[in-house]
């Protein structure tokens, strides 16, 4: 007997929630960790990276430049491909959270943490003063402090 509309919304709710919550715990009942399957696609994209570079200077040496070009993007593409594996596996749990967070909100839109806001003065906009002023009050605050 197939699962109506609502619940099945209401298994994905729970799946994200336990994900969110708990997400080395969900990665096991999947049979497989986060950090296995990211080790896997990196060992995977750094084969297919050195059958690129053997493309690419095949190209080269039988004088064909398409080949060289077609082997130059697959080192491109799996080079890509390996280092999203790898900055995925030293994610933290607060950026996991905070990334399904945006991902389950309706719109798709969510707010992004980071920017150079934090070092900022909330009470002084960008735009004050011309650019000299500014320069010349970063140029005394260095000096007050010392540096």
């Amino acid at each position: 007997m197939p699962l109506s509309e609502e619940e099945l919304r209401l298994l994905e709710q729970m799946e994200r929630a336990l994900v969110e919550e708990d997400p080395k715990f969900a990665s096991t009942l999947r049979g497989t960790t986060l950090r296995q399957a990211a080790r896997r696609r990196a060992m995977l994209a750094g084969l297919v990276f050195a059958g690129g570079i053997a493309v690419l200077m095949g190209g080269a040496i039988s004088g064909y430049w398409q080949i060289g070009i077609v082997g130059f993007v697959i080192m491109l593409l799996s080079a890509t491909i390996g280092l999203s594996a790898l900055r995925g596996q030293n994610l933290s749990g607060q950026q996991r959270g905070a990334e399904a967070a945006a991902a389950a909100h309706p719109s798709g839109f969510g707010v992004i943490e980071g920017g150079r806001a934090h070092g900022r003065r909330h009470g002084r906009s960008r735009t004050s003063g011309s650019f000299m002023e500014r320069v010349e009050e970063r140029w005394r605050r260095r000096r007050n402090r010392g540096f």
